[in-house]
Parts: structure tokens; sequence; C-alpha cells
């Protein structure tokens, strides 16, 4: 009977995930809106909810509320001091692991990871211009509210050294902030001066109107932060002191008005005046973009496969576990002849679990392909989670029948801990991301009813 029974729980560990690899088929072909796969990804978060609160913690909690007696009701207390112990690990060992998995590249396995990595990207790389810009004291003459702005409008330009900038008699079409590296400036033969990161290029002729008066070449590899003569003059129009500023760096140079320790306590308070007023941008990623980080993470298809196993581990331990008490229950209430498959299943976490699989699968299905991986490569790895899911289920059952019920519980709290940290911190915001939060809230309450309704068939 015991062969059979870890029969079962490997059966119910391998339904419950049959939905990764049909998920997958589908991303594979068909390509949603963010709309639909942002409703779906809510479905599948509300119907874990579903599952982890009816067949993982109510439970414990309906114990300790029914016991009877003082040491029924003792032993309830110190099982569910067990779960909230369990929960705290669970959650903090998957934040843990997860945050260990994606900086190996892991985070391509999620829409939303791989959202928030590129967003964390350019904030960075906002704040690094914000920096540099705040070297120019042309640049803090500009309102804070304006600056966001600049941020958005500055174009990077790279040079080589020994490459042309521009040439005297040039039209001024654009103003360089620079970055890094070193620029030359001369007049004619004469050498005028070395400008370097922190000052600002070619805002003469940007001023003035006229042609360049002086010719500009890198002097070795150079990084500029180029803004266009219509934005230029745009900030020139609508801010005064900008305008000031620009005619006084025109007339001389940025250097000669103001001494330079002063400006770097200067810029140094105002960059971080300045990134306070920026507002979060999300980033979608482009199908190049998504590309270039898988390739730029060499070791990302072992983490996205590991990241996906530490999603599905707590689940199938837990349909393991949950079916050993189960069948314990039954039999010390019926006997064994009352015991069968039907009667045994927890549908609602097997439901729960079957439909949050599903929208997981299809979405990241449909990001690996982005990134340029083969589909058959893309369905084996989902279909791999999916038997790795039913071993997990099975030794659930086992490791469930070897430990005294206060461990079990203990384990269902690690589970419970981690798929609702999993959920906070990866389902919901993706699907807030794609979908809005209209559509999250309804979609979550659906998939958390739809998760429910299945213990009408208990």
């Amino acid at each position: 009977m015991e062969n059979q029974y870890l029969l079962w729980a490997i059966i119910l560990g391998g339904l419950s995930a049959a939905s990764l690899p049909l998920g997958s088929l589908l991303g594979l072909n068909w390509h949603p809106s963010n709309r639909t796969t942002g409703a779906l990804t809510a479905f599948g978060g509300g119907a874990l909810i579903a599952a982890l609160a009816v067949e993982l913690v109510a439970p414990t909690a309906m114990h300790l509320m029914h016991a009877e007696g003082a040491a029924a009701r003792s032993e309830a207390s110190h099982h569910l001091v067990n779960m909230l112990i369990g929960a705290v690990i669970g959650g903090v060992l998957f934040a843990s692991l997860d945050s260990i998995i994606n900086s190996k590249g892991g985070f391509l396995r999620k829409t939303s990871s791989t959202i928030s990595y590129f967003t964390s990207k350019k904030a960075a790389r906002r704040k690094q211009i914000i920096e540099h810009l705040g070297s120019s004291e042309l640049i803090r003459h500009l309102p804070l509210d304006m600056v966001e702005d600049v941020v958005n409008k500055v174009n990077e330009r790279n040079f080589a050294a020994g490459e042309l900038l521009f040439s005297e008699g040039d039209a001024g079409d654009v103003v360089y902030f620079i970055e890094a590296g070193v620029v030359s400036v001369s007049s004619g033969s004469e050498h005028v001066a070395d400008l370097e990161s922190g000052d600002v290029l070619g805002e003469i002729a940007m001023v003035t109107g006229a042609q360049r008066t002086a010719t500009a070449t890198a002097k070795e590899d150079t990084l500029l932060l180029a803004l266009p003569k219509d934005d230029f003059d745009h900030l020139r129009k609508e801010s005064p002191e900008f305008e000031s500023a620009a005619q006084a760096l025109a007339a001389s140079r940025l250097q000669e008005l103001v001494d330079r320790d002063d400006v770097e306590a200067d810029a140094e308070q105002w960059a971080s005046q300045a990134f306070a007023k920026l507002s979060e941008a999300t980033v979608i990623p482009t199908d190049t973009q998504l590309h270039e980080a898988s390739e730029e993470h060499g070791g990302a298809p072992m983490a996205i496969w590991l990241g996906i196993l530490l999603d599905g581990i707590p689940e199938s331990f837990v349909i393991g576990s949950a079916l050993v008490v189960s069948i314990t229950a039954a039999i010390a209430q019926s006997g064994a002849d009352s015991v069968t498959f039907a009667t045994m299943v927890p549908y609602t976490l097997i439901a729960g679990l079957f439909l949050a699989n599903f929208p997981e699968a299809m979405s990241s299905s449909i990001g690996m392909q982005k990134q340029g991986w083969g589909r058959p490569r893309v369905f084996f790895m989902w279909f791999s989670l999916m038997v790795m899911t039913a071993i997990g289920a099975g030794f659930g059952y086992w490791l469930g029948g070897s430990v005294g019920h206060g461990v079990v519980v203990l384990i269902e709290g690690l589970a419970a801990g981690a798929m609702l940290t999993m959920i906070a911190a990866a389902m919901i915001p993706e699907a807030v991301h794609l979908g809005g939060s209209n559509v999250t809230g309804l979609g979550t309450l659906a998939g958390f009813l739809s998760a429910v309704a299945f213990k009408l068939l208990e």
C-alpha cells in the first residue's frame, strides 16, 4: 500500500505541473497581448494564494481553533508556531536563493524580474548621467524640475582617439558634456585647451548662433553626452537662469568663473537633489536587449533552469506531505479501505498549482524565445521541470511519512512562505507591469475564487 500511496504522490505532482509544458507550448505558438498575459499571470497568482491559504495554512489554524483540552491546545499551538517559523524561514530562504540565481542571469526566466533588471539598469545609468551633468555649472542653473527632461534628451556619443568631433567653421548644432576621456581644442594651428570630464564643449556656437570657433578632437577614447540645439534652445527659453549661465559660459570658460573645489562640492549636492526629483521609469526590454542580456550572462540557461526549479521545489514537496496528512487522517477515522485516490486528492492545492504554473510557463517561454532560444530547448526545460516536480512530490511523501506531524507542519510553513514571497515578488508585479492595476486585481480575484471552488469536489 505504501508504494501505491507513493505512486499517488508522484502522479499528483506530475498533474499539478503538467501545465508547465502545456503553457510553454502555448507561449511558443501564440504571443498574447501584454494585457492578456498580465491577466493570466494575476489569475495564476490568485489561484496560488488560494492553494497555500486553504490547503497549507488553514488546516493548522483550524486545528488550534477546534482543539479541546489543555494538551491538545498546547500541541496545536506548537504546530502553528512551527508553521509561522517555517513561513519566515521559507520566505527569507527563497529571497536569498532567488537573488543569487538572478545575479547569474536567472532573472531572465520571468518577465517581472527581467523588467526589474532593465529598470534598475536604466536608473543606475540615469544616476550616472546626473552626476556627470552636475559637474557642469551650466546645467546646475536649471530648475530641478527640468533636469529629468535633460536626462531623457541627451544622447551618448563615443569618439575614438584621434576622431574629429567638429571643425572650426562648422555650424553649431549640438553641445557636448564630457563624461569620460579628453578632448583637445585648437584654433588654427594653436592648441587652446584640453577639456576633461565635467567640461562643456561647443556652447559658444550654440549661444551666439555663429559658426564653430575652434576644432575639437578626441585626444583619447571619449564618451560624451550630446544635447541637440533644439533642446538646448528650449532650455534657454524656459529658464532665465540657464540662459544667463549659457551667456556667461560662452563669454568665458567655466573654470575661470568659479573655483574648482567649490564646483565639485556643489555638484555632489546638486546631483543628489536632482536624482531625488527623477521619476522612476519602468523599462519594457526589446527583443534585442533580451538577446544581449542573455549573451552577457554566459551561465544564464543553467541559472534560469535552477531558478524555475527553485520556484517549483516548495510546491512539489508540499503535495507529498499534504497527501501523507490526508491519508493518515482518513485511515485513523474510517480505516484503510476508505482510502481511494479520488477521495485523497487535495483538489484546491492541485488546481491552484496547475492554474498558477500555466501562465508562468507561457510568459517565460515567450521571453526565452525572444532571447534566441530554440523551441525544443524551451519545451524540454519545462518538461523536465514537470518530471522534477513529480519526483519532488514523491520525496515529499516519503519525508512526510518519516517525520512527526510537527515537522510536516514546519515543511508546509516553509513552502507557504516561499510561495507567498514568490507571488508577491514576481507574479503580482509582472501582472501590474503588463496588465495594469485593475486587470491585476480582478485577475487575482478570479484565480483565487476558481481555486477555492474546487473544494466543492472534495
